[in-house]
């Protein structure tokens, strides 16, 4: 049995909207942090380990991604092409993009 926490970032200029999923258990914690990363690398060290970490590529470039490698956490980042759409998903929110 794989014990991780899978985690979805949804990430903007100005925002981080994160995702958790504990695959043990399948509980799942939302939030919402500010772009400063101090806060996200602080929730992250309190999630359950090890730490799988993945967000879309996007215009903010890489270094939330070289940032999180820094301090030991298992980071990808995801073509937009490659993530498979949610069926019936009409809406597109931060909230849905991060567990996606």
């Amino acid at each position: 049995m794989v014990q991780r926490t899978s985690v979805g970032l949804d990430v903007h200029a100005r925002s981080i909207v994160a995702c958790a999923i504990y695959v043990v258990t399948g509980e799942v914690i939302e939030t919402r942090f500010g772009r400063e990363p101090d806060r996200l690398l602080a929730w992250l060290n309190r999630l359950n380990g090890p730490v799988k970490v993945a967000y879309e590529a996007g215009p903010t470039g890489y270094g939330l991604v070289r940032l999180l490698k820094d301090r030991h956490f298992d980071c990808a980042v995801v073509a937009p092409s490659k993530l498979l759409p949610v069926p019936g998903n009409q809406a597109k929110t931060d909230r849905r993009d991060a567990r996606q």
